[in-house]
């Protein structure tokens, strides 16, 4: 009689075990309700990946002009005016408000 209620609890923890399992993977953090906001989550992220990767081509490409062997006339002279307020004589200010 012993053995018949041990086997009845043991197939009722597995059952349990089993349910818990199946629960998890439908409605658990990775599971199948997940997937769709997984799929959403990813694609937002590789569209920030991508925005990312064309700023640092963007910056890589203003460093390559002010490489110090051979800075890149016009960007010089664009970091001198927004930097240093620095104008020629023949050209003329004009200040907007922010």
């Amino acid at each position: 009689m012993a053995a018949i209620q041990k086997a009845k609890v043991t197939q009722h923890a597995a059952l349990a075990a089993l349910l818990v399992m199946g629960g998890l993977a439908i409605a658990g953090p990775s599971g199948l309700l997940a997937w769709s906001e997984n799929l959403r989550l990813l694609d937002k992220r590789e569209a920030q990946l991508a925005t990312l990767q064309a700023e640092r081509t963007a910056l890589e490409n203003r460093v390559a002009l002010l490489h110090p062997d051979h800075a890149d006339p016009d960007m010089v002279g664009e970091l001198l005016r927004s930097q240093l307020n620095v104008v020629h004589p023949d050209e003329v200010v004009i200040k907007l408000d922010d």
